[in-house]
């Protein structure tokens, strides 16, 4: 749960949200119960918008859990649009998979087994699209990696830039301190790109949006 908006406001901005199908539904029901991170309802919402204002034909996402943002991307591009997605956890592995069987997206997405680390080095194609959720340690090596790999006036999208609110938070939970540390660090590493024109979104954990120059 993000702390960048009071409670009475996300419940406010939620109600505008038209139900999904049961296969969202589920996937969240899923994540809620078993605690696996997915974007929050706004920040789906959000990503949804950006793919059809911006009708990507390669999109990366780095980090697939369970298929959750990779379904609701997916189901948007065209005909010859394609998404290929990174994720290192076994179990995850198999969870998404057999969701994207579910939602019949077997050929619309391309599951990449292993770490993000050691396979964008070797893609040779070029994105429109990135979105960026993985380990937040991470985060710094895999923006590098990601940049070569986006095309001129192509776009990332990166989650967890206010780290439950951590980020502009000045007193952070001892738990919270070295990952709040790494995404204040991206942040600042993140704005300053010379490569991009970015900005920062105040939705459901923080929102990056940066744009190929």
């Amino acid at each position: 749960m993000s702390n960048v908006l009071y409670p009475s406001q996300k419940k406010y901005l939620e109600s505008f949200i038209p139900a999904k199908d049961k296969l969202i539904t589920d996937l969240e029901n899923f994540a809620k119960e078993n605690r696996v991170p997915i974007l929050d309802k706004l920040s789906a919402e959000f990503l949804e918008q950006m793919v059809l204002m911006t009708n990507p034909k390669n999109v990366l996402e780095i980090g697939t859990a369970i298929a959750y943002s990779s379904i609701r991307i997916a189901r948007l591009l065209g005909e010859k649009g394609k998404l290929i997605t990174l994720e290192k956890s076994k179990p995850n592995l198999k969870l998404a998979t057999a969701n994207i069987k579910q939602a019949g997206l077997q050929d619309k997405i391309e599951i990449c087994f292993g770490d993000a680390l050691d396979i964008m080095p070797r893609l040779k194609q070029k994105f429109d699209f990135v979105f960026l959720d993985a380990d937040k340690q991470d985060y710094m090596k895999l923006f590098d990696l990601s940049i070569p790999l986006i095309k001129k006036n192509g776009v990332i999208f990166i989650d967890n830039l206010m780290w439950y609110g951590y980020a502009a938070k000045k007193t952070v939970p001892k738990k919270f301190r070295n990952s709040t540390r790494h995404i204040r660090e991206f942040n600042e590493y993140f704005m300053k790109h010379p490569s991009l024109k970015t900005s920062l979104q105040p939705i459901g954990d923080g929102i990056g949006i940066g744009i190929k120059l």
